[in-house]
């Protein structure tokens, strides 16, 4: 028996050895694993390694800002603080520094007017119990630098203030569908939403940056390890081809109309007419981007398509007159018209006015006269074919978010008789003063475009600049004079459509149109006499065009045209004397062109002679004999109604620029040495040097502007 026990012995001690050795080869194996491998359990050790003993903080990016053509701030970053008061008094390491708040009573009640809070509930966030520090809801929150250096003057021990930065709009509501707005995402990242914020976000958030360290158990960096830095990359500034000047004469037009009558919007856009940049767009209702007060989140100027009715007539004109069937002379029956399946389609006045000329037509704002023009010489194909040409149907190509192309779906004749006049087809107002940029570029259609350039801020670099860009030719110059006498006669003609529209100089010109609102639950329009889009497209000044005019309202309950005409005439006003040749609004003497010669080194008298003759008008600054400098520059063409600044050499003194528009000031007093500071925007009402004052070495000037011009 006793032998027996001893075998079985040695049997459970093999199987022991044999037991220990496969347990010990495991974790051999195991640490084999986990020393070779980089993974276990899908977990990354080495990252887990790092996590815990170094530290990343990100360094955020400030963002690029947001200016206009003349320089005024329209987006930018600013501080913006938050209040913090610590409450441990384990942080106070010297009795004489307290760095916690000892006397919380007096802390309350001494930030109560400050944060505009009951010192009861300042109070409250000071007495919490077993915490290190505490914040103040928010009215401690987005505190600017006059609020933070109230606080600091308290000179209370135990408050301090977290830095970070908002987007802020100076201007508020101002342009803003085209600057949009940025706001701080989930993240905590500020991300543009609409507009130029959103079209260029990339370029203008730039890049964080980081620090990484090694850090002890709580977190602290460890002295003397190795720190990896990444410097963050400014976000680049965007300067628009916005001018600040213009796109108030805009706001305020649209302001005043909204006093005077009722639509449901209204949109009015201004191009360069000579190298397709974007002066000034607006919309009503728009919205301050700093509080985002929003009713409507698309552009009107790119992105909501409306029938755009009879200011589509100029391009079908246009279309006969480059396919050669045009004849202004040739006659038709006004009134109503009606097409082989029996519709009837009628002017705006029903009853006609006879038999009249295609141009009398164009005048009146004959529908009948398009139909005439369309079945007796021309086809949807040629019509379909011009219109594309000119850019509708696609998009410009302009960089703002969401813009839409239109459409031109027209191929039943009642369909392409109805798009000859701008209904049953969408455009955009985008479009539009791109397709009259052919009637002021010699034919050429230019590209519309809204950013200057892009800078980076940190080099001034220019990484990007834009300018005038021709697509191509679709106007010879008979049509685009045979287009100028009809816009013409449309605005200035007796008892035409344009009527309204007229100012005593005569020099805009343009087109109504009126378009029924298209019923969105079944075919046809809705009936009723508001329900309808009213618009404008215009020139000026016809002499010599200088911008493109767009405009159109929904449903307008004072007048089909009387918010449109009165906005645009007030425009008109501003725009004559902001560019420094106002006309007098009581003479008809023709408005003649004129390209400056070089005055500079010729005698004084000499010029005047030759100005007089010429019948210019212009200004001499200072005594001498010879001419140094002159304004505008040689080869620039102006006309009989402007002024040329002739500086001489000797006795220059400070000229009144009181009733100038600020560009024109602003030329002035540099050419003479004289640095400019501008205050609000407009005309010169103040100068802060008086008048004949001696010119000393680095002068500057403030002059005070006011948008609306007083003579």
């Amino acid at each position: 028996m006793k032998k027996k026990k001893k075998r079985n012995n040695v049997k459970y001690s093999k199987i022991f050895i044999f037991v220990s050795l496969f347990l010990f080869a495991v974790m051999i194996g195991r640490l084999l694993q986990l020393g070779l491998s980089t993974k276990i359990d899908n977990i990354n050790l080495q990252e887990l390694a790092s996590k815990r003993t170094t530290k990343t903080e990100i360094i955020p990016a400030q963002r690029g800002s947001i200016y206009s053509s003349d320089g005024d701030v329209l987006a930018q970053n600013v501080s913006s603080y938050k209040l913090i008061a610590y409450l441990d008094p384990k942080r106070t390491t010297n009795k004489k520094k307290p760095q916690h708040v000892v006397d919380k009573e007096k802390t309350a009640e001494l930030l109560a007017p400050i944060l505009e809070m009951d010192k009861e509930e300042i109070l409250k966030y000071l007495s919490k119990e077993n915490v290190y520090q505490t914040e103040f809801g928010t009215h401690g929150k987005n505190l600017n630098e006059i609020t933070k250096q109230k606080i600091e003057d308290l000179n209370l021990p135990g408050l301090d203030f977290i830095e970070s930065f908002r987007r802020y709009y100076p201007k508020g509501d101002f342009a803003s569908y085209t600057i949009g707005y940025a706001k701080e995402n989930e993240d905590g990242e500020t991300v543009g939403e609409m507009g130029i914020e959103k079209y260029y976000d990339t370029l203008l958030k730039g890049e964080n940056g980081s620090i990484t360290y090694q850090k002890d158990l709580k977190g602290y960096r460890i002295a003397d390890t190795k720190m990896l830095e990444k410097e963050a990359i400014v976000g680049k500034d965007i300067y628009l081809t916005i001018d600040s000047n213009i796109q108030f004469f805009v706001e305020q037009a649209l302001n005043n109309s909204d006093v005077d009558y009722n639509w449901e919007w209204f949109n009015i856009t201004i191009l360069d007419a000579k190298d397709g940049a974007v002066l000034a767009t607006a919309s009503s209702p728009s919205f301050d981007p700093n509080t985002r007060n929003i009713t409507n989140y698309l552009d009107m100027a790119v992105s909501s398509p409306y029938e755009p009715g009879s200011t589509m007539k100029t391009f079908t004109y246009m279309a006969a007159m480059e396919n050669g069937v045009y004849d202004g002379n040739e006659t038709y029956e006004s009134g109503v018209y009606t097409t082989s399946d029996g519709t009837q389609i009628g002017d705006w006045n029903r009853g006609g006015w006879g038999r009249i000329t295609f141009d009398r037509g164009y005048a009146l704002s004959s529908n009948v006269a398009v139909i005439n023009i369309i079945n007796r010489h021309m086809n949807s194909m040629m019509l379909r074919q011009y219109f594309r040409k000119l850019g509708f149907g696609r998009k410009t190509g302009i960089t703002l978010p969401n813009e839409s192309a239109g459409t031109l779906n027209f191929k039943y004749e009642t369909e392409v008789l109805n798009a000859g006049f701008g209904q049953g087809i969408t455009t955009t107002p985008m479009q539009n003063v791109q397709a009259l940029t052919a009637l002021t570029n010699n034919g050429v259609i230019l590209k519309p475009y809204i950013v200057k350039k892009i800078v980076d801020p940190e080099t001034n670099k220019v990484i990007l600049e834009n300018k005038k860009e021709e697509k191509e030719r679709v106007a010879s110059s008979t049509t685009i004079q045979k287009m100028y006498a009809l816009m013409d006669d449309c605005v200035n003609g007796i008892g035409n459509t344009g009527a309204g529209y007229r100012i005593p100089s005569g020099e805009l010109i343009g087109k109504t149109g009126t378009a029924q609102i298209a019923n969105e639950n079944g075919g046809g329009y809705l009936p009723g006499e508001d329900e309808i889009i009213s618009s404008f497209s215009g020139i000026y000044p016809k002499s010599d065009p200088q911008v493109i005019i767009y405009a159109s309202v929904k449903r307008p309950t004072a007048g089909l045209q009387k918010p449109i005409s009165n906005a645009i005439k007030e425009i008109v006003n501003n725009l004559a004397k902001y560019y420094g040749h106002e006309q007098d609004q009581n003479t008809t003497t023709e408005v003649k062109d004129y390209e400056v010669k070089s005055y500079v080194n010729k005698n004084i008298d000499t010029v005047k002679t030759t100005l007089e003759a010429e019948g210019i008008s212009y200004n001499i600054l200072g005594t001498g004999s010879k001419i140094v400098k002159q304004i505008p520059a040689k080869g620039t063409t102006i006309t009989n109604k402007d002024t040329i600044f002739l500086i001489t050499n000797e006795n220059v003194t400070v000229p009144n620029v009181v009733g100038m528009s600020s560009k024109v000031a602003t030329s002035l007093l540099e050419k003479l040495n004289i640095k400019v500071n501008l205050e609000g925007v407009g005309y010169v009402t103040e100068q802060s040097i008086a008048p004949d004052s001696a010119i000393s070495q680095n002068q500057e000037i403030t002059l005070k502007l006011s948008p609306k011009f007083t003579s």
